[in-house]
């Protein structure tokens, strides 16, 4: 009886947001070809197997030199977006050779999405980033938000917080109803994003969340944040909590700064800015929100830090 084998899958593991390796976002990037597709089941499976934030599958589009498709799964399940996904298969289609020009479009459950290489101007030699360019992610008022701040404190061991926001889908949504909110019916982004902005930098840094109170809590993306200190070199810290999602703490989520960008340029009447993320691996990037066009261009570096063959 003869064995068919598959053929084996080419992936690398790829530290976002960092030119550090094991800092950042780590994130697997597998090559597939379009006529070597695997099914869902397969592509869950090995999620779970490489158990980092997000496995991306990136696969050739035949007829166009720089377009692929992409999805990104965690270690339960399947991404509609994912910012330090889309930044590390883009670097690994550009630094391995993998494709003859200078901007990258991908073809994704969240509509098309573009990636450019762009030169670090501040190094000499090869060294260069990333730039992304992907949806606003507009924030939102909640009604009678004072029992959802409660929630969030207690989620949060007793912090302080300023403010909550939920996210939604249109720039013409002004609030989200408690009822709504709790139920699942309000226009929410596809991942549920929810911001929390405490009163300092070191609130954030320091905070020991309560991940079983986090899982109780509306939105399947906790995105905490505080302003930076004058005289930081950043405008806004982060961290992002995500145990529904398979992922207790996302070390750097790319997605989760175009409702930032959003919320943030309200706050700061500003659209440029240079964000921390103030996990334990750490993590930065540049942040423009374009109000015209309604995007979020995300710029970051990445470094590879091991590559393989996937047999199974």
């Amino acid at each position: 009886m003869t064995m068919i084998m598959n053929k084996p899958v080419n992936y690398f593991v790829v530290d976002a947001f960092t030119e550090s390796a094991f800092k950042g976002n780590p994130a697997a990037v597998c090559i597939l070809e379009e006529n070597h597709e695997r099914d869902d089941a397969w592509l869950q499976s090995l999620a779970a197997e490489f158990n980092v934030s997000e496995t991306c599958f990136v696969t050739p589009i035949t007829g166009h030199d720089a377009r692929f498709r992409l999805r990104w799964f965690t270690p339960s399940l399947e991404m509609d977006l994912c910012g330090h996904g889309t930044l590390a298969s883009a670097y690994t289609l550009f630094s391995n050779g993998l494709v003859d020009s200078d901007k990258v479009e991908f073809v994704t459950q969240s509509g098309i999405l573009t990636a450019k290489r762009v030169q670090d101007t501040s190094v000499k030699g090869g060294s260069f980033l990333v730039e992304m360019n992907f949806p606003v992610i507009p924030t939102c008022e909640l009604y009678n938000s004072s029992d959802i701040k409660s929630m969030f404190s207690k989620a949060l061991n007793g912090a302080t917080i300023v403010d909550v926001r939920g996210t939604t889908k249109s720039i013409n949504d002004k609030y989200i109803s408690d009822e709504a909110f709790f139920n699942g019916d309000a226009k929410a982004s596809s991942s549920d994003k929810i911001v929390v902005e405490l009163p300092s930098w070191e609130a954030v840094t320091e905070l020991k969340p309560n991940m079983d109170e986090i899982s109780k809590c509306p939105g399947k993306l906790i995105i905490v944040t505080a302003a930076a200190p004058e005289g930081s070199a950043y405008d806004f810290c982060s961290r992002f909590f995500s145990p529904r999602l398979g992922v207790d703490e996302d070390p750097v989520c790319g997605s989760a700064h175009c409702p930032l960008a959003h919320y943030w340029s309200l706050k700061m009447n500003k659209c440029d800015f240079v964000a921390y993320s103030a996990s334990r691996r750490s993590g930065s990037l540049k942040v423009r929100y374009d109000k015209e066009k309604q995007r979020v261009f995300l710029t970051g570096k990445a470094v590879t830090v091991m590559k393989g063959s996937i047999l199974a």
